[in-house]
């Protein structure tokens, strides 16, 4: 990871004295006296014609009934909304990007939604000497703004849409992080809202310094995902990482025309041992990233999408040539080379018009024959009410490998690759079809662990089908951390007041 030095963090202050707009006034830096006041509170109900988009903005499967959404501007106005949410008893979720894929926020039983809309700053901090983002904003402004003003970036996700509220929280994986790691490894600092034991609201800031009595508090919100332990308003992060001045996207075609059994399984094989040799932190294949989509048949083939820096543009060459190996087919190859943040602001649909499910894995070797063979199987078999179905085989490693499982709440730090299982329709009527193929797409793969990965492997997005067994979701999620993020939950909720159906729970339960 690039280290700044003491110049590289005076100059960017002394950049972010003249360009930085108004930081919001809860941050450690004065606020001019000419800023305008922050967007919010709004209080929306189901009458207002706001309403329908503000209880509807992700996964379609999932539509909220909150008797209000409290979109807010300000750390002061989230302690304001929680307080009014514990004082009435009503179960409160909150939502940043909209692109959660389970409805946790859309779940009937949530009475108040707090919408982080307002919640956007991305400026730097002198006081802290790091770079604060609001938990509202998405990753494509935050991506925009660091750059734009001082040449660096998160080492975060490839759609511009995501929140990073719930995002750094989850750890924050993307086409960066097998150079510079997860970008909750650059967090320095977080400010929670949070709620005590006789149910009063307050805003805490959590810093990693060994010597910060909170630093517990920060420790959480290094992987273990949102909604569990307080409303996250604002991150710190240093040591943010110089992004490659140009990168090449390329997308490469293998098409299911003329491809076999055999083929599938040697492509899809290809991958995961290529994989598997460069997921160390010192691997020559860190700098590339690449997700190979195993698609159906109706799709035309199975597409290696991704990004590498332009003068590593070797790596992709040799890439395509070990995938091909023993295929039979021939790919179709598009490259082109663009301004890193062109490319990274560029982005296809986000999903959030679909009905989906996805499930995924971590895996540190390649797939099995019998893997291989059970993938092919369900991506060929006959479907009509799946619009999309497929299977994406993503890089991991680099960085991320070089941090030690407990050293943030993301244990999952010794994988080559993550599986990324997918069904996508659009008509309300295919649900219980569109779901059950994945369920069992996703059973067969694991058959010989009772359905769900092995002993020590992991997964990275929620999936409620885990919560029928209340140690499944744990093991595979949190590992050995698990027992030390019931020890956060039960200091800074100890009401429970942040919870939805795969929360951390509280010691005992």
């Amino acid at each position: 990871m690039n280290q700044p030095s003491r110049r590289d963090l005076l100059r960017a202050g002394a950049v972010a004295s003249a360009a930085v707009l108004c930081p919001s006034p809860a941050s450690a830096s004065a606020a001019p006296t000419d800023c305008p006041p922050p967007l919010g509170p709004v209080r929306v109900l189901p009458d207002d014609p706001r309403y329908a988009d503000l209880v509807r903005r992700g996964n379609r499967r999932f539509v909220g009934t909150p008797d209000e959404v409290r979109v807010v501007g300000s750390t002061e106005q989230v302690v304001s909304a929680v307080q009014d949410a514990v004082r009435a008893g009503r179960r409160v979720a909150v939502r940043g990007g909209g692109h959660g894929f389970e409805g946790f926020v859309d779940d009937p039983a949530v009475r108040m939604v707090i919408d982080l809309s307002g919640l956007t700053a991305v400026y730097h901090d002198p006081r802290r000497y790091g770079f604060a983002v609001e938990a509202g904003a998405t990753l494509g402004e935050a991506y925009r703004r660091l750059f734009l003003g001082w040449g660096v970036t998160i080492p975060g996700g490839s759609c511009p849409g995501v929140g990073v509220g719930g995002h750094v929280a989850g750890g924050g994986y993307g086409r960066l992080s097998r150079l510079h790691g997860l970008a909750a490894d650059h967090l320095s600092a977080i400010e929670v809202v949070v709620v005590d034991r006789d149910g009063t609201a307050r805003a805490v800031v959590a810093t990693r310094d060994p010597t910060d009595p909170h630093r517990d508090l920060w420790w959480a919100h290094t992987g273990a995902g949102g909604g569990t332990f307080g409303v996250v308003t604002r991150y710190w992060f240093r040591s943010l990482p110089t992004p490659p001045a140009r990168v090449v996207d390329f997308t490469v075609t293998w098409p299911w025309a003329g491809m076999d059994e055999a083929g599938f399984c040697r492509l899809a094989g290809n991958f995961g041992r290529w994989c598997a040799r460069n997921s160390a932190p010192d691997s020559r294949g860190r700098h590339l990233y690449g997700e190979l989509i195993l698609f159906r048949p109706q799709a035309g083939g199975h597409t290696l999408a991704g990004q590498v820096p332009h003068d590593s543009r070797h790596l992709l060459d040799e890439l395509v040539v070990a995938l091909g190996d023993g295929v039979g087919v021939t790919p179709t190859v598009s490259a082109q080379t663009l301004p890193w943040l062109a490319a990274t602001l560029h982005s296809d649909d986000d999903g959030k018009g679909w009905r989906l499910k996805v499930k995924s894995a971590f895996h540190r070797t390649p797939l099995t024959d019998r893997q291989l063979h059970v993938a092919y199987r369900h991506l060929t078999r006959a479907d009509d009410s799946l619009l999309t179905g497929s299977l994406s085989l993503n890089t991991y490693g680099g960085a991320i490998n070089a941090v030690p499982p407990t050293a943030t709440a993301a244990s999952h730090r010794d994988a080559s690759m993550l599986l990324f299982y997918l069904a996508g329709w659009a008509d309300p009527a295919a649900d219980t079809a569109a779901v059950a193929w994945i369920r069992e797409f996703y059973r067969d793969m694991y058959a010989d662990t009772g359905g769900v990965p092995p002993h020590g492997a992991y997964i990275n997005y929620p999936d409620v089908d885990l919560r029928t067994d209340t140690r499944a979701w744990p093991a595979l999620y949190h590992g050995r951390n698990y027992p030390r993020l019931q020890q956060v939950k039960a200091r800074w909720d100890p009401r429970d007041v942040f919870h939805h159906d795969l929360s951390v729970r509280p010691p005992g339960q």
